[in-house]
């Protein structure tokens, strides 16, 4: 089995697969001072959970990660745990997609391996929409090379800085759809602002890109609140709510 470990600011993405599909899959919070021993007693705890999984099945691990202090935590993990050297999406990686960027050290791996996923399905120009810690826009072109992209902040990252910077509004989690743009209660006027308020950003940004591309590409979205922006936007043709992980089997085929 593979163990596909997609590390973000926000949250980790877990998946076990079988090389070619996702057997199983978790999400935990990112923390920055977690110790390998500490991710070793979580993961037997997700494995255990499974009932289906043993350590000993994990044959190879492959690590993509935009929070440089935790690499080597995961990659002492991998060794320690499991007895395994991970292969790491960075530089020297084959990844199958050039890459127009003035300097690709400075692409997040997991945009990156998103483009990769999703040009590997739909085989087309496509704008990829992440909805993370920053919501980002990656641009693929029709023979499948990585053009750049947009960075723009999180839903996350907006609702603390209204919670953090008005002293009267409360911190909100936003998990469905407003009842409606014009609300009668402080949250709800907050949930619409963010809900409908990043649905907006999404159809412009989207917009504009697709005036400067030379096709009508398709626009895919993925992340942890892409299923719910999504059904409120005009331009998101597809959500592909497990793309990071898919990405991470491609490349790891691409380069075994």
């Amino acid at each position: 089995m593979l163990f596909c470990i997609d590390i973000g600011n926000t949250n980790i993405v877990l998946g076990v697969t079988d090389y070619n599909r996702i057997l199983y899959n978790w999400r935990i919070r990112t923390e920055r001072d977690i110790t390998s021993d500490e991710l070793g007693i979580l993961i037997d705890q997700l494995f255990n959970s499974s009932k289906k999984i043993k350590r000993e099945q994990i044959k190879h691990i492959i690590i993509s990660c935009v929070v440089p202090p935790l690499l080597s935590t995961f990659e002492e993990l991998s060794f320690k745990y499991f007895n395994i050297k991970p292969m790491i999406v960075g530089p020297g990686i084959k990844t199958g997609m050039p890459i127009h960027y003035d300097n690709p050290k400075e692409i997040g791996a997991d945009r990156i391996v998103n483009a990769v996923a999703a040009y590997h399905k739909y085989r087309s120009s496509l704008i990829v929409v992440d909805f993370g810690t920053a919501t980002t826009f990656d641009c693929v072109s029709s023979d499948g090379a990585y053009e750049g992209g947009v960075i723009s902040p999180g839903i996350i990252i907006s609702c603390e800085a209204l919670f953090q910077k008005a002293s009267k509004l409360p911190r909100v989690e936003i998990f469905a759809k407003p009842r409606s743009i014009i609300a009668k209660d402080t949250i709800g006027a907050m949930n619409a602002g963010i809900i409908y308020g990043y649905a907006g950003l999404v159809d412009g940004i989207v917009k504009r890109i697709k005036k400067e591309m030379a096709s009508d590409p398709l626009v895919i979205a993925t992340g942890g609140l892409a299923g719910l922006i999504s059904e409120e936007t005009d331009t998101i043709d597809h959500v592909e709510e497990f793309l990071t992980l898919e990405g991470l089997m491609i490349i790891f085929e691409r380069n075994s």
